[in-house]
């Protein structure tokens, strides 16, 4: 099975911590030379230094920005693909805070939809010509398993993200014919800053970390939290040549969690 990334580049955004630093490493592993973008320019510093880079012409670097500021994004994005053709992208940003959608402001809805989908967008239509040319291109969107089954309390995320899913799969159609593929993993509880977040809102409200844990893992057949890294592998397949007939999917990594047949 070929999933080598020798010569190719990915541009993985998020990659500070969490999910995206996991496949930052995993990317890497499998021979790719890798950007990190996040707003930690410290951190990405400290992370492109730790990555392998054993294969000939490997070499990975950083890029610190804002993905709320989308003119700075499109700038940065613009010098990345000036220098360096990205093959593969992974679209990965944080989630919107808790909350129940009925009493959300507007303005939560508007900063989410511009951190996700106008934060994509501005990436994918400046990475889209290198992939042609190339006749290679994988986008992978870290999102939710929300966009199959909605998930209590999390009114703002749950609609970006289903509308994160909508983009995907009409990119899907739209590319596919230029040897693109684009694909959502959707991640269930996993040990990430951002469950770490879900459980301290919930402790908040009257209940200790180890209660709000439980209720988690009551819904999860696997009786435990995902790890960064299980995310990740399925990211890197997605992001290799075996997986060029995977295209316009949402793959749950979740350990049983979502319940939907598709």
């Amino acid at each position: 099975m070929d999933l080598r990334l020798t010569g190719r580049h990915a541009l993985v955004c998020g990659a500070s911590q969490g999910l995206g630093r996991a496949t930052a490493f995993e990317l890497a592993e499998l021979g790719a030379s890798v950007t990190l973008l996040s707003r930690s320019a410290d951190a990405l510093i400290a992370l492109a230094a730790e990555l392998p880079a054993t294969r000939p012409g490997q070499t990975h670097s950083h890029v610190a920005v804002d993905m709320l500021d989308t003119a700075a994004l499109a700038r940065a994005i613009g010098e990345v693909v000036k220098n360096h053709a990205v093959h593969v992208l992974v679209n990965n940003s944080g989630g919107p805070p808790p909350g129940p959608v009925w009493s959300a402001e507007p303005e939560a809805f508007l900063t989410a939809y511009r951190q996700h989908v106008i934060a994509a967008q501005v990436i994918t239509h400046a990475c889209l010509p290198g992939m042609r040319e190339a006749r290679y291109g994988r986008i992978v969107n870290i999102i939710s398993t929300s966009v199959k089954e909605p998930i209590p309390n999390l009114g703002v995320s749950n609609t970006t993200r289903a509308a994160m899913a909508g983009w995907a799969k009409t990119l899907a159609a739209e590319v596919a014919p230029d040897g693109i593929t684009v694909n959502n993993v959707l991640p269930g509880y996993t040990r990430t800053p951002r469950l770490e977040a879900l459980v301290k809102a919930s402790v908040d409200a009257g209940r200790t970390p180890e209660e709000v844990e439980r209720g988690l893992l009551a819904s999860v057949p696997a009786a435990r939290f995902g790890e960064p890294a299980e995310i990740a592998a399925m990211i890197a397949f997605l992001a290799s040549p075996v997986a060029g007939y995977v295209n316009g999917t949402s793959i749950s990594v979740d350990g049983g969690r979502t319940r939907g047949l598709n």
